[in-house]
């Protein structure tokens, strides 16, 4: 079920308990920032129409993301907060769901339940709560005879409202013209003299309206995150949740403790994944890779029956059956053919490796294009940097690169050519030909 209501995130909180130059919201958990976790979750539920309330910091942010937004300067609470949003929205009958920027763990499923359920009752306003243990900063919910009286902050609340282990969760779906007309009549009654959205609750009961609540079961979903302690508690929830959805679509995990899988990460069933492995941002890996341990992976994507093992790689694409490691460092844009191998202590940057080449040990391949079936010595190094710009290696299908051999960027190596250990080759070298030496020159040909 999709959602049909425009959304309001909240999003102006200036976190000073994060004790961070990085606005809250934009702090990020597995390879989101909350206010991204956020805005996918609203989209995933179906709203089409998201407004952003925002501090100075974030403007820019948001404009970027193409997101509407506005600003609360100063900030003057809840309340005031959803009062410039209305006022910048269109007077419709649409409901409005109101959802805080520093919830990154509320699920999709549980904004459409709350949208429902206003729905399925003609209610005024359905919010969720959840059951906590005490003590908590959540604002209490104050019933009467089963039915919601109000919601006070735990501020404001007195020893026995304390008590109360149902609380407010922050998600609220009001109809608009209620919402217009309560968000009218809010005043600063409170012990920290802002506008609360919550008096609105009271405000509804008072008249006599409809309110529906929506229990989440699991309280940790309904977690604010408002220092660096409570993100690292909401990133273990989301990196649980994520590991046992990879799991039980076939993933194998041998320590779920220490292994860390960004929220956009695409795993194949039958991959294998080692303690120590980061696998981050865009990475998508194939049907039988076995990853780390002791590895990272950033926006890579790596095929089938591939082994990677305590190596670094990324913005790297990697073929079928595809061995790197230990200690190998892959970047920007490399290309590893189908069935190479990119040995210890060997890094690659903007360098296609063809099929079935091999670079076994201590080489630096950089700015280069290497056919099929090459060797690459140990100790071998493409020397592309001038001081001023850098330069391009090819190297020939079958070529055969001694250990210890400096290849001087711009250079072309034949297919079939082989150069011998510890040479510098500044010069192109034709196929078939053999050179050795500083400067290497060409060897005489062997007699057939």
């Amino acid at each position: 079920m999709s959602i049909d209501a425009r959304a309001i995130v909240l999003a102006a909180g200036k976190g000073t308990r994060m004790k961070s130059r990085t606005p809250k919201v934009l702090h990020e958990i597995c390879g989101r920032s909350m206010l991204d976790h956020v805005l996918a979750n609203a989209h995933a539920a179906g709203a089409k129409e998201l407004t952003a309330v925002v501090n100075a910091d974030l403007l820019e942010t948001c404009k970027e993301l193409g997101l509407a937004c506005v600003l609360q300067e100063p900030q003057n609470g809840t309340g005031h907060a959803v009062q410039m949003a209305m006022a910048a929205i269109a007077g419709d009958e649409k409901p409005v769901l109101i959802i805080s920027a520093d919830m990154p763990l509320v699920p999709s499923s549980l904004l459409e339940a709350v949208v429902a359920a206003r729905h399925a009752a003609m209610a005024q306003l359905a919010f969720v709560t959840a059951r906590v243990t005490l003590p908590t900063n959540f604002g209490r919910i104050i019933r009467e005879g089963g039915k919601v009286k109000g919601i006070v902050e735990n501020t404001d609340c007195s020893e026995e409202q304390r008590r109360v282990n149902e609380v407010n969760a922050g998600v609220y779906c009001f109809d608009s013209k209620t919402l217009r007309e309560q968000l009218a009549r809010l005043k600063p009654n409170n012990a920290q003299g802002e506008l609360y959205l919550t008096d609105c609750v009271a405000g509804i009961a008072a008249d006599g309206g409809r309110i529906e609540t929506v229990e989440c079961e699991d309280p940790r979903l309904v977690m604010g995150v408002n220092n660096r302690a409570e993100l690292a508690a909401a990133r273990a929830v989301m990196q649980s949740r994520i590991l046992v959805e990879h799991m039980l679509a076939g993933v194998t995990i041998v320590d779920p403790a220490a292994t860390y899988v960004d929220v956009g990460v695409k795993l194949e069933p039958d991959v294998t994944i080692f303690p120590q492995t980061h696998v981050l941002g865009r990475s998508s890996v194939g049907r039988g890779t076995k990853l780390g341990p002791g590895t990272q992976l950033r926006n890579t994507e790596i095929g089938e029956g591939c082994t990677v093992r305590w190596s670094v790689i990324e913005e790297t694409r990697l073929g079928r059956g595809v061995t790197v490691g230990p200690f190998a460092h892959l970047r920007l844009g490399a290309d590893v053919q189908d069935g190479a191998h990119i040995g210890n202590f060997v890094e690659l940057k903007k360098t296609k490796m063809g099929r079935g080449s091999k670079a076994g040990h201590l080489s630096y391949l950089g700015d280069a294009t290497i056919g099929t079936g090459v060797n690459i010595g140990a100790g071998t190094i493409t020397c592309n940097w001038d001081g001023k710009e850098k330069h391009p290696t090819t190297i020939g299908d079958g070529a055969f690169i001694g250990s210890n051999s400096s290849l001087v960027a711009p250079i072309e190596i034949g297919s079939g050519a082989l150069t011998g250990a510890g040479a510098v080759v500044t010069h192109d070298v034709p196929a078939g030909e053999r050179v050795a030496g500083n400067p290497a020159k060409a060897l005489p040909k062997k007699p057939k």
